[in-house]
């Protein structure tokens, strides 16, 4: 690794701080290992079945506290078995939930397959994520109030994520929502109400609705004008993430290319959610979103290295030593 590249990580990754506060999903994923993900109409025998804790706003929640950012998580899980499960998870990651409600409704839950290269595939139950509504927003808004970012995904009901978002918005709280999973245009308030947005490729052209330059080759796109029009759109503070080539930076009017950390895959599932939970802590710690997403990079990446999604997640000196700077 380039020596001016790692010495920025390790000062970036020992000097995470500050105040975060999450909004949104928590699941008990169920996964299983498989040579090669089913087609349809096909069984596939595969390993034994893990559980493991999940929901893409925990699982963001956990990755900022594991890497030292304060963080608070808003939610709603039932009063099942897995409600306990996602609760001492996070209860051992240092996240605050005095604001998780249980409610009568089974605990959300997952079913991810994952193949022999890290690939999954995921089918959901939303259970008890859908009864977050924007009361429960407002019960704890001054609390949310007090932290310096705030999360927000669309796995939760968009009532409650434009109520959070309209809340912090209004009180100076930065806002970042994480555009996944994507199913048609944000509605205008909560574009408005967002301060920035995570998209993977995809998601940036589905949301945007611009048109690909140059066919699937990102490579030759020219972000800078996809940026501009972007801008006029009300996405002007963007991180668009890439797969393998990385993610691109739009801030401030200017485009700034994050190179990948290259590893080897066992698993890809939540290394979306690290990457949002590492920009997370990365703004709480009043770092540029160039260098948060730098952070990131290496964060998703350790975190592709390990099964699941929470139990994946590394702290600074874990993630260090894997890239070979410990």
């Amino acid at each position: 690794m380039d020596g001016d590249r790692a010495g920025l990580l390790e000062r970036l990754l020992n000097g995470v701080s500050g105040k975060v506060s999450v909004i949104g999903s928590m699941n008990a994923d169920y996964s299983i290992r498989v040579k090669h993900l089913p087609h349809p109409g096909e069984t596939v025998r595969g390993d034994e079945i893990k559980l493991t804790p999940g929901g893409k706003s925990a699982n963001q929640a956990v990755c900022a506290a594991t890497l030292g950012a304060d963080v608070m998580m808003v939610g709603v899980i039932g009063r099942d078995s897995n409600a306990e499960f996602l609760m001492t998870s996070l209860g051992e990651a240092g996240v605050d939930t005095r604001f998780v409600r249980r409610c009568d409704a089974p605990t959300a839950a997952t079913l991810i397959v994952v193949d022999a290269a890290g690939e999954n595939t995921i089918a959901y139950s939303p259970g008890s994520n859908d009864l977050l509504t924007p009361a429960l927003v407002g019960e704890c808004a001054r609390s949310l109030c007090m932290t310096s970012v705030l999360g927000l995904c669309l796995e939760s009901p968009l009532p409650a994520v434009v109520e959070g978002a309209r809340v912090c918005h209004d009180h100076g709280v930065e806002v970042l929502l994480n555009c996944s999973p994507l199913s048609g245009k944000l509605p205008h308030e909560l574009v408005d109400a967002a301060d920035v947005f995570l998209f993977n490729e995809q998601e940036f052209f589905d949301c945007t609705g611009l048109k690909r330059p140059h066919g699937d080759d990102s490579a030759r796109y020219d972000w800078d004008d996809l940026a501009s029009t972007a801008a006029d759109l009300g996405f002007d503070r963007l991180i668009v993430t890439l797969g393998a080539r990385g993610s691109v930076v739009v801030d401030g009017g200017s485009c700034v290319h994050i190179d990948p950390y290259h590893v080897v895959p066992t698993d890809t599932t939540g290394c979306g959610d690290a990457f949002m939970g590492t920009i997370l802590a990365g703004l709480a710690s009043g770092y540029s979103l160039a260098e948060s997403a730098e952070m990131a990079s290496a964060v998703s990446a350790f975190a592709a290295t390990r099964m699941g999604a929470q139990p994946s997640y590394g702290t600074a000196n874990e993630v260090l030593g894997a890239l070979g700077m410990r």
